[in-house]
């Protein structure tokens, strides 16, 4: 019988009480169902079934729609609101073997009258499973400033599956998201996985093989963008010694040799990158206001 009543909402609750507007939940009976003790900001408390109450966070759903992560609005952003697709990940490395899945990442444009609403819009989505995921323009725009790696990756990915206009302007501005924050996020970004791996080496006798060969491919990848300015996102001149890590063929004591040489690399690459010392805030933000007015949509083929 209990499963045919709602989950009790907890003391502190904040509801909305029929008529009565807002309030908070002090207490409730231990009877199925239950009934609820609610505290007004007046200070007058009154007794409540739990039909008679709506948990104040829902109520807003309740009136305007389903909230932002309700399936049918994501899969309809995913469908006409996408400007950029590629494809990340091994096959973007040139590390790829027949097994290899195919992920897909991108960014989309929030549709104005869901940015605009109550209910904002989401920053992130992934469609199915972790193999395709996509970025909201803002936050992609943020992460790439910041020289988040795997942004990065996707924006300077040599797979492009598809784009709008607006995604190709999006590459057209790619460089102006450079600069020497590169070192400091790759930097910070390694130095704590290899913590994570070293970990895993004490206690499991080995580490995950897969994260060691993608830590040292940024590195890699680090000392080509801050040496040339231009972000490398394939490391074929590497393939064959970073398969072998990944296959655990590899000693570890060899492998922190290597890194230890391109860490110095890395660093030593930073006192002459051609990089500016900040990311073109304006002209990224410009583009940013530009998408946003000029937002109409526009399915990537």
């Amino acid at each position: 019988m209990a499963g045919e009543y709602p989950i009790r909402i907890a003391p502190g609750t904040q509801v909305v009480a029929g008529g009565n507007g807002p309030g908070v939940v002090v207490s409730h009976s231990e009877d199925t169902p239950a009934l609820y003790i609610v505290r007004f900001p007046s200070g007058a408390e009154q007794e409540f079934a739990r039909a008679e109450l709506r948990i104040r966070k829902h109520a807003q759903s309740d009136v305007l729609g389903p909230a932002q992560n309700n399936p049918s609005i994501m899969d309809g952003i995913l469908d006409q609101w996408v400007i950029y697709r590629c494809v990340t990940g091994s096959r973007a490395y040139g590390l790829d073997e027949e097994e290899s899945d195919t992920d897909v990442r991108g960014v989309f444009v929030a549709p104005p009258d869901l940015f605009w609403s109550l209910q904002g819009a989401p920053e992130y989505l992934e469609k199915g499973q972790i193999e395709e995921a996509y970025w909201e323009i803002r936050k992609f725009c943020v992460l790439a400033l910041k020289a988040n790696p795997n942004v990065l990756e996707c924006l300077f990915s040599p797979i492009v599956l598809a784009s709008t206009p607006a995604g190709d302007e999006l590459l057209t501005l790619r460089d102006a998201f450079l600069s020497r924050f590169v070192h400091q996020t790759f930097n910070g970004y390694v130095m704590s996985q290899f913590k994570k791996l070293e970990r895993d080496l004490r206690v499991a006798g080995e580490p995950k093989w897969k994260h060691v060969m993608h830590l040292i491919r940024l590195l890699l990848s680090g000392i080509t963008l801050l040496s040339t300015g231009t972000m490398e996102v394939r490391v074929l001149d590497h393939r064959d010694r970073l398969l072998d890590i990944r296959r655990g063929q590899v000693a570890w004591e060899e492998v922190e040799d290597w890194r230890l040489q391109l860490h110095g690399q890395f660093d030593a690459a930073l006192t002459t990158s051609p990089l500016p010392e900040m990311p073109d805030y304006q002209k990224v933000n410009q583009f940013l206001l530009d998408v946003r007015m000029n937002s109409t949509g526009g399915v990537c083929p």
